[in-house]
């Protein structure tokens, strides 16, 4: 029996519709190449879980450090967000004997990774007073292991977001964005369940062995994900005169609408972290979930984002602007919170559910259009310092926005239980709900600060990406 050519045609069409990524793939970029190269992510959300998730409990509760010296080291990785757009920037305009410019930084950055992984185990143990050493050892030993690590993060995926960019077809950007978000989910979601698993028959030594495990699956993916990416131009070896920093970033400062576009980054992202570590306690404190169900929020969280960034790809493929795209996420993100602060007064964990979902739909929309306007903006020369300066910007108003969101949250259950903002507004809520309302009114900031750059003509739709090679000499 001969199929018909339009069956056969409807056949071929079926693959890609029920694998999102699979029409990511290109001739240039095949999909096993791109999967593999998205490695990278699954390494960095590996160990963004391990600092903020699994040793941010294991150091505070089982080893018993104080919680001051646990926030501080946390703290540390932050230090290097700022510093993404000068790694991006050296990246761009590295001069190898081997003719390569980004494999070098990721593999050194995977190294810092590695060294920071190895010592903190031990690090960790001499910062528990549980040995002979001196404490002062284990304070300065766990904040190096702190620090490189977070290096070594922000360098390996300020890099290896520079590479994928090299490495996609102006009209594959999207997708390939949307694949290396969602590798980034499924790396945290993995490694969340494995060392719960891990660590549920606690010892030191099994801490060890699981912070020294994930330092050698970091380096093995890592190599992975380098393997023949990046073809060598001895070209590239030659002496030539090469900006420096701050003549590159004052061109690209100074073009367009780069620095609303920045702000309007900041803002949003600050926006949808500032709930990171308040949703889990506000579940459990307020509206009564068990344990079990407030973890569950993590799962609710990541298929929102997922959901995001599938929409956000299909938009973007079918001629979406990236703008509108981030500015439906800031919406959506306005109802989620909305959502969230109803929730309380309702009592309803499945109003209080949803809004976790929206929250997470709304960010992966968000940072899906702002990660594509960057890579669409960036030239070939300046790909490394146009998603550094994003970077910068996405990690440090997400830091920041994290610790405010804290210190907020203190300060106002402590004016709410003191009686100080009247009677009306004592319930043990008020210090969430004002971090959440700080959230919205950052959201529609967000809307402000884009508004003028859908207008921005100079950066066409994504499904025009076949004519940005006659752009890709603008700057972000």
């Amino acid at each position: 029996m001969k199929l018909g050519p339009r069956l056969i045609q409807h056949l071929a069409a079926l693959g890609p519709s029920i694998l999102p990524f699979a029409d990511a793939a290109t001739k240039e970029l095949p999909l096993g190449r791109l999967m593999r190269l998205s490695l990278f992510q699954v390494t960095v959300g590996m160990a963004a879980v391990l600092l903020i998730g699994t040793l941010n409990r294991v150091m505070i509760v089982e080893l018993e450090v104080p919680a001051w010296v646990v926030a501080l080291m946390l703290s540390l990785p932050l230090i290097f967000a700022p510093l993404r757009a000068l790694i991006g920037f050296r990246s761009d305009t590295h001069r190898s004997v081997l003719g390569w410019r980004r494999v070098p930084y990721i593999w050194f950055g995977t190294l810092l990774q590695f060294g920071g992984l190895a010592i903190m185990p031990f690090a960790l143990l001499l910062l528990s007073g549980d040995t002979t050493g001196p404490m002062w050892a284990g304070q300065i030993a766990a904040a190096l292991a702190f620090v490189l690590v977070g290096a070594g993060l922000h360098t390996t995926q300020t890099v290896g977001l520079a590479l994928a960019t090299d490495l996609a077809p102006a009209h594959a950007r999207p997708k390939v964005v949307a694949l290396l978000c969602v590798m980034l989910l499924v790396g945290m979601m993995v490694s969340a369940v494995a060392f719960g698993l891990l660590l549920a028959d606690f010892s030191k030594v099994r801490l060890i062995q699981v912070i020294q495990g994930t330092a050698l699956v970091t380096i093995v993916l890592n190599g992975l994900a380098l393997w023949k990416q990046e073809a060598r131009d001895p070209n590239r070896a030659r002496d030539a005169a090469q900006p420096n920093f701050s003549e590159s970033w004052a061109a690209y400062a100074g073009q367009g609408l780069a620095r609303r576009r920045l702000v309007a980054t900041g803002l949003g992202t600050a926006a949808f972290s500032m709930q990171d570590i308040l949703l889990e306690p506000y579940g459990g404190q307020i509206l009564h979930l068990s344990v079990a169900a407030t973890t569950a929020l993590t799962a609710l969280l990541a298929a929102g984002g997922g959901l995001g960034l599938l929409v956000a790809a299909r938009w973007l493929n079918r001629g979406g602007d990236p703008f509108r795209v981030a500015a439906a996420g800031a919406v959506i993100g306005i109802l989620a919170f909305s959502c969230v602060v109803f929730a309380a007064p309702l009592g309803s964990t499945q109003v209080f559910a949803a809004g976790v979902s929206l929250i997470g739909c709304g960010g992966g929309l968000f940072a899906h259009g702002t990660l594509t306007a960057s890579m669409a903006k960036a030239g070939p020369e300046d790909t490394g310092l146009a998603l550094g300066a994003w970077g910068a910007v996405q990690a440090s108003a997400a830091g920041l926005a994290i610790a405010a969101s804290g210190i907020v949250r203190d300060a106002g259950s402590s004016l709410a239980a003191s009686g100080a903002l009247g009677e009306a507004m004592s319930d043990p809520s008020i210090g969430y709900l004002i971090v959440y309302h700080i959230e919205i009114a950052l959201l529609f900031a967000t809307l402000v600060a884009i508004g003028p750059l859908v207008r921005d003509r100079s950066l066409q739709p994504a499904s025009r990406v076949r004519s940005l090679s006659a752009l890709s000499t603008s700057s972000t």
